[in-house]
């Protein structure tokens, strides 16, 4: 931002993290520039039947969107939810929503008003003091989240911003024609950096599909693109080449088992034993450390329980985590949540671990029960699996899986680094423009 020039002259905020302000800018705190949570709408009271936008937390992005598809009557949400109208700002107050910027000016709603969820704080600008637009900036502002998340009360993932701390947090406020034109600058400079970052979003995500495509192709096809073909005999599965064997991954591998968690007592875990795996453990990458261990008296106690040896594959099995992958680094025991596969001498763990990669969404589908699907052990090692019999041919294809998606990682990383430099540049020029860090009445 070095382009941008300093206003003249400066006062004293008499805020120590505010420092020195415009001298012509007002300092006043939030609660004289705007109405807190104000009251619905006397019309809507009196017509109980007339549906309004209603929004959800996921209906609020990151990025100040809204999604406006939901519309539900007024007698259904009166009570027990958020109200706003056009014209008003709402930021989430919620950990982690509030760190991450959850927020938006509404506007679009229908009936030019609505209800949300509990954990909105709504401001209403005061004519003459400040706009929504502007508003909208100042809580994007760095000051005011890093502030706002050191401010929050409450216990783990229950913090919240309490509304004392958006009253009293002071502004610096610039005169009406001046703020439309730090508005104006804002606008067009933010909607520049979105558009960049929506791009490089859409081509992560293009990267990740290419890289799920090289994966299934490799496990399925081969390398030889001349190879002839063959029936699989497995829908998901498709056309295999001819000399692949296809059967149930039990008859591919040797050892294999799952877990279970033994009480807490000391006597079972202690912080010098085996490495245990949970699912958290499993981050596609070598598993070598834990955040617990269990005695021998454990493994030799619990039947279910015993070490699994290290170059052993381990997937997930539960929930949300179902076909997380890892690889043992050293030996380790398990919870009841995960399922290991020893390395073998008829499947290369290296291409068997692309395998489940890349069926990693049909696994999901083999996942039953209601509310946290679960996939069984026995679903896994009936699997049916198609591969050369020769390890040399599964060790190339796994040796160039490695390389392929290395670089598509490596690319991934980049783009994902620069979208997150485009942010900060982002958050840094609405933080200087609304601090009066930079004087943009001149600004191109």
């Amino acid at each position: 931002m070095s382009h941008y020039k300093p206003y003249l002259a400066y006062k004293d905020s008499g805020v120590e993290w505010l420092g020195q302000v415009p001298e012509h800018w007002q300092v006043k705190r939030l609660r004289f520039a705007a109405m807190l949570n104000p009251p619905i709408r006397p019309d809507l009271l009196a017509d109980l039947a007339c549906e309004v936008s209603f929004l959800p937390m996921e209906a609020i992005g990151e990025d100040g969107s809204l999604n406006l598809e939901q519309n539900r009557p007024v007698q259904d949400v009166r009570n027990g939810y958020s109200y706003f109208e056009d014209g008003d700002v709402a930021f989430a107050k919620v950990t982690p929503c509030f760190e991450n910027g959850k927020g938006a000016l509404m506007q679009g709603l229908q009936y030019a008003a609505g209800f949300g969820t509990t954990e909105l704080t709504v401001m209403r600008p005061v004519q003459d003091v400040t706009d929504a637009r502007h508003l909208s900036y100042i809580v994007q502002s760095t000051q005011f989240r890093t502030l706002g998340a050191a401010a929050m009360t409450g216990a783990g993932g229950l913090k919240r911003v309490p509304d004392e701390f958006t009253r009293n947090f002071p502004v610096a406020f610039p005169p009406r024609t001046e703020r439309e034109l730090i508005g104006d600058h804002l606008d067009r400079e933010t909607a520049r950096i979105d558009a960049l970052v929506a791009k490089k979003t859409r081509f992560i995500e293009l990267l990740r599909e290419k890289r799920q495509a090289l994966i299934t192709h490799a496990v399925t096809k081969g390398l030889d693109p001349n190879v002839k073909m063959k029936d699989s005999g497995v829908e998901w599965l498709g056309e295999v080449p001819e000399h692949w064997i296809c059967k149930k991954l039990m008859y591919w591998i040797q050892g294999y088992g799952s877990g279970t968690t033994p009480s807490k007592d000391e006597d079972y875990c202690i912080e010098g034993g085996t490495p245990w795996v949970t699912t958290g453990e499993l981050r596609e990458s070598l598993v070598c450390e834990t955040d617990k261990r269990v005695t021998d008296v454990a493994l030799r106690e619990y039947s279910a329980l015993k070490a699994h040896p290290e170059g052993s594959l381990v997937i997930a099995m539960y929930g949300a985590t179902v076909g997380r992958l890892g690889l043992l680094g050293v030996p380790a025991a398990l919870n009841q949540a995960c399922f290991a596969i020893h390395p073998c001498r008829e499947i290369s763990i290296r291409m068997l671990r692309w395998w489940f990669e890349g069926f990693r969404t049909e696994l999901i589908e083999l996942a039953t029960g209601a509310g946290q699907p679960n996939i069984s052990g026995d679903k896994i090692r009936n699997l049916l699996i198609a591969a050369p019999l020769s390890l040399e041919e599964q060790e190339q294809i796994a040796s160039h899986i490695d390389c392929k998606t290395s670089r598509l990682d490596e690319l991934v990383r980049k783009t994902e680094r620069s979208i997150a430099l485009l942010k900060e540049r982002r958050s840094a020029l609405i933080t200087a423009a609304v601090t009066g860090q930079i004087d943009l009445r001149e600004a191109v």
